[in-house]
């Protein structure tokens, strides 16, 4: 045990976050499941929960694989997975699938496996890490808007045009967190509010060709519309059944909630395992379940900006951010939901809802962080070994055990 532990590299808090989070998420997925058991199956929970565990692992065999490889690796891979990513979007875009009379293109089947693939959640890290490589480049530099057309933000605005048709919602948190990704890098934020400007333009030309010829592209703007009209004027619609069942799933809560795997609101939320297992959490576990929750994914973001902050490069600085920023992100807007501060998204709660490419994509990205966060380890080890018992400023002792 003590050998598997050894091979761990990287901040120890991050890791225990995220064993701890995969560990606690089969309470709740569990306990939302044995509906979808009895709707589906046979009635057993076993099934899905050996599908969350072979998730899990191998979502944490990808964690641990990525850690292992030196993080400045990722800027030549982020090139050459770029536009295999956006073959897979035109793929997943071009198959079609609807449900429900619906546009609902999300995910690639992959025969062989029999599983679903969502290849936005895996365009969004990769892209994040590119936009980094890129920043990393221009730091020192003076640059024009004109010539970060091609190699900047051709290949964003390709990404985020391919997953808007079937995802609004993962188009607007790339989109945002790309933007705050180019802040943290200094681009000029005078160009930045230009592409606010020309994205909001882009999506309203959209939204209204959609509308004018419903059959012309395939999408989901009715779906978005129905949503956010529900979320402001509180109309009766399916996404506001799931929110007022969430809400009451909430209340009945309380401070120490009704125990685990008795919730009653698991048997009318259609996705109390994936969009609303926050939800299911609270009323089990009570107030304490969501902030402990909560406290867990705000202890990964202060883990994450204290490993940006020591991180030895320029693109190890803005690749941890752009990767973690959106962890934590789409958790907040997961709670945000439950509780009726956002619209429904569809966003699940990383490494706790039960879907395969949200764990492994996740994993992916807590690796390229802990992998970061390892090569400041070493730094920090051959600085040591080079001191040759030469007396440390307590000052400096302090800092780095921060």
């Amino acid at each position: 045990m003590s050998n598997v532990f050894a091979n761990l590299k990287g901040d120890k808090v991050i890791w225990a976050v995220a064993a701890l989070l995969a560990i606690f998420s089969f309470l709740p997925v569990y306990s939302a499941s044995s509906n979808l058991a009895y709707l589906h199956g046979d009635g057993s929970t076993t099934g899905f929960l050996i599908m969350h565990f072979f998730h899990l692992l191998l979502g944490f065999c990808l964690l641990f694989a990525v850690h292992k490889i030196p993080y400045h690796y990722f800027r030549g891979i982020s090139i050459l997975l770029l536009p295999i990513v956006i073959i897979l979007l035109i793929f997943t875009i071009a198959q079609g699938t609807t449900i429900d009379g619906a546009y609902a293109s999300r995910c690639i089947r992959i025969p062989v496996l029999n599983v679903s693939f969502q290849s936005s959640t895996l365009a969004s890290v990769v892209l994040m890490v590119y936009v980094a490589r890129y920043l990393s480049k221009i730091t020192e530099k003076k640059v024009t808007f004109k010539e970060t057309i091609i190699p900047l933000w051709a290949p964003v605005f390709a990404v985020l045009v391919l997953i808007l048709p079937a995802n609004f919602s993962t188009t607007a948190i790339i989109f945002v967190m790309t933007l705050i990704l180019m802040f943290l890098g200094g681009y000029p934020i005078k160009y930045l509010s230009a592409i606010v400007g020309v994205g909001i333009v882009m999506l309203g030309i959209f939204v209204l060709t959609a509308k004018a010829f419903p059959g012309l592209l395939p999408n989901r703007v009715d779906t978005w519309s129905s949503r956010i009209e529900t979320f402001f004027d509180g109309e009766e619609a399916d996404e506001q059944y799931q929110v007022e069942k969430a809400k009451i799933a909430i209340a009945q809560g309380g401070i120490t909630g009704t125990g685990i795997g008795k919730s009653v609101q698991r048997n009318f939320l259609p996705q109390s395992s994936s969009d609303f297992i926050y939800a299911i959490i609270v009323e089990e576990m009570g107030l304490i379940g969501a902030f402990g929750v909560m406290l867990a994914y705000l202890l990964l973001l202060f883990r994450i900006v204290i490993v940006a902050t020591k991180a030895s490069s320029i693109f190890g600085k803005l690749v941890v951010m752009g990767v973690g920023l959106p962890i934590v992100f789409q958790a907040l807007i997961n709670m945000g939901v439950a509780v009726e501060l956002f619209p429904v998204t569809g966003q699940t709660l990383p490494l706790v809802s039960s879907g395969g490419t949200s764990i492994w994509m996740t994993c992916i990205a807590l690796g390229i962080i802990l992998s970061v966060s390892a090569r400041r380890e070493e730094i920090k080890e051959f600085e040591n070994e080079s001191l040759n018992g030469e007396e440390e400023n307590p000052l400096d002792i302090l800092s780095e055990a921060i």
